[in-house]
Parts: structure tokens; sequence; C-alpha cells
């Protein structure tokens, strides 16, 4: 099964390409351009990077949310887009399933925090049972303390990773002491479309895949023009 996936949730952008168990290819870039002008171009030059003919490709990968309305909806137009012509299905993916997939196996819970401004996280917690990689907590979005107290439940060390952990440093360096958490590597530490190609591969082959007509990206609370209009016209939506 060929793969392409795409990761657009957040600054990073990043393209993938994976068949079976192997990655062809990773084009990531972590600066401050919009999507809209970065991922059209980047599967471009992957494409010619290694010869890929979009025909050969059985699946369009794509982080589905949560993260920036705008990063999300531009990666998913682009996959719906693909997958249209190309007439394959998607493999939407949880943004925070695939972040947290960045750690391959660990006897340590994973947190995930991308920064969704307003002091909250977008969040979840996973763990490893063997080769299984397990969603321990669902996708939320909270305040910092919040997920602290579910994870201080679970009395384990935690690995953090994300862009929401340097906006709460403070919040994690006074609630652990440095026995129980460790933060991911600069490498591990970004949304990646390895891992979205990654889980797109097993998603494809258990089937668990969508039509682009039906596929919809999560965003966990109300945009800010909805937030917006909501205030103005006191009411909700």
């Amino acid at each position: 099964m060929k793969v392409l996936a795409i990761e657009s949730s957040a600054v990073a952008a990043s393209i993938a390409v994976a068949e079976d168990n192997q990655l062809i290819c990773e084009y990531t870039t972590n600066y401050k351009k919009t999507h809209s002008q970065t991922l059209m171009p980047m599967i471009e030059e992957v494409c010619n990077m290694i010869n890929l003919d979009l025909d050969e490709l059985d699946v369009i990968a794509v982080s589905k949310g949560p993260g920036s309305f705008t990063g999300l909806r531009i990666g998913v137009a682009t996959a719906k887009g693909l997958a249209h012509t190309l007439e394959i299905p998607i493999a939407g993916i949880n943004t925070l399933d695939a972040l947290a997939y960045n750690i391959g196996y660990t006897d340590r819970i994973i947190c995930p925090l991308m920064d969704a401004r307003r002091n909250q996280v977008y969040t979840g917690l996973y763990s490893y049972n063997g080769n299984d990689f397990i969603n321990i907590l669902p996708s939320t979005v909270v305040p910092i303390e919040e997920i602290i107290i579910e994870i201080k439940k679970l009395s384990r060390q935690v690995i953090f990773l994300g862009d929401g952990v340097a906006p709460n440093i403070d919040a994690i360096k006074n609630n652990f002491t440095h026995e129980e958490y460790v933060l991911a590597p600069l490498n591990n530490n970004v949304q990646r479309a390895s891992s979205v190609a990654a889980l797109g591969i097993l998603y494809g082959t258990k089937g668990k895949t969508e039509s682009y007509m039906n596929f919809k990206p999560i965003y966990l609370r109300k945009s800010q023009a909805e937030r917006e209009y909501e205030r103005k016209h006191n009411t909700c939506i």
C-alpha cells in the first residue's frame, strides 16, 4: 500500500510518501509561511524527487485536527482534491495521535501538547502496550492544569512534546520533578507527515478510510469568527 501524507495542522508543513513498511520520502518545513503557499509546491517537489506518479497511490492520509483552523482547512482541501482526482480514499488521522506517534516504543506516558491559545492546549494521553499504540485519554482542549491532574492520576513518567510545551514549561516544571518527566528531542517535537503516513497505512490496511465527499476535519472548539458572532449577537450557533 502506497500513501501520500499531508500534515498542516500547525506552523509546520510536512509531506511524506510511504509504502508498506518503508518511508520513501519526507519533506518538512517549520517556518512561518502559509500552507497555501507551501503544500502544493512541496507535493510537486516530492513527486519529482522520487519519480512518483500520483496514480500509484492507494490512499491519501491527512492530519484532520485538532489544530489551526486555516491550516487544517488547507490540508483537508488539498487531500480531498487529490482523492477526488485520483479516485482513492482518504485516511483521516487525528493530529494528536500522529504527534504522539512520533515517539517510538516507550514505557512512559506520551502527552502531546499543541498550543490552542486562550491559555489552553489541545492534548491527549497515549501509551504502548507491547506493540499496540493505545489512546488513554481522547483528544480534548483544556487548560494545562487539567491535563497535569490527569497525568498525576496515572503515577507514571511522562514525555511531553509539541508546540504547547514552551508556553507551559513553567507549569510543567512546577508540577513534576526531573525524574517524573522528559521533553522530546527537537526531531520529534513537531508534527510530521511520516507519522501521518505510518498511521495512514495502518488505517488503510484495516479499511478505516472515507470518501472525499464524506471527509471532514475535527476542530474540538468553535472558530474565532463563530465565537465573535456569538458575542455580538448573544446567541449560540
